[in-house]
């Protein structure tokens, strides 16, 4: 008899607890390195310093929905994502642009045209969406070439690629893919 009421009591705790929690985000956070895969390769003693980058964003879905031109209006900055403004992290100063930047935490935006994109390195951090963006705390900009893709991504998707003095972040959504390129 007192298994049973302990174990009720138990049960209702855990049931409880699990309510707790808010409900899974529809836009994942995700995050990418340069190198790729760097936790995974420092544990394996394959990399003898900091990695170079690393940006940590939320992955919206297409679902169907016009993104550029529609839900993201061309000409007006966008967070690089869904929820939380996109983070980039340098870990030994860069250069973007003509512009050197100090290693650091940086929030990462765009501004979306049909052929060019244009990325903002901004010191404002922790910030949702772009509601209180201030350009007054910008870092940089750069403005890069749109490339049309002929599959379209579903997923909001960043990426770095390159070598060990030059890379790119490369950002792809519905039809449209653009690179900022970073040198160090």
């Amino acid at each position: 008899m007192f298994f049973l009421a302990g174990l009720l009591c138990f049960c209702s705790f855990a049931l409880r607890a699990q309510t707790d929690f808010p409900p899974a985000d529809k836009s994942p956070m995700d995050m990418s390195y340069f190198p790729a895969n760097f936790p995974l390769l420092k544990i394996q003693d394959k990399v003898s310093g900091p990695p170079v980058v690393r940006v940590i964003y939320s992955r919206p879905r297409k679902e169907g929905r016009l993104i550029f031109g529609g839900l993201i209006t061309y000409g007006q900055v966008w967070r690089l994502g869904a929820n939380e403004a996109t983070e980039i992290e340098f870990y030994q100063p860069v250069t973007i642009g003509d512009k050197k930047i100090p290693a650091g935490r940086y929030t990462l935006y765009a501004i979306v045209n049909e052929n060019s994109w244009t990325f903002i390195v901004n010191r404002d951090n922790d910030s949702w969406g772009a509601f209180k963006y201030d350009a007054a705390m910008d870092v940089v900009r750069v403005d890069v070439p749109a490339e049309q893709l002929t599959e379209p991504v579903e997923l909001l998707s960043m990426s770095f690629t390159g070598s060990n003095t030059a890379i790119k972040l490369v950002v792809a959504w519905e039809n449209s893919k653009a690179a900022l390129p970073i040198n160090f």
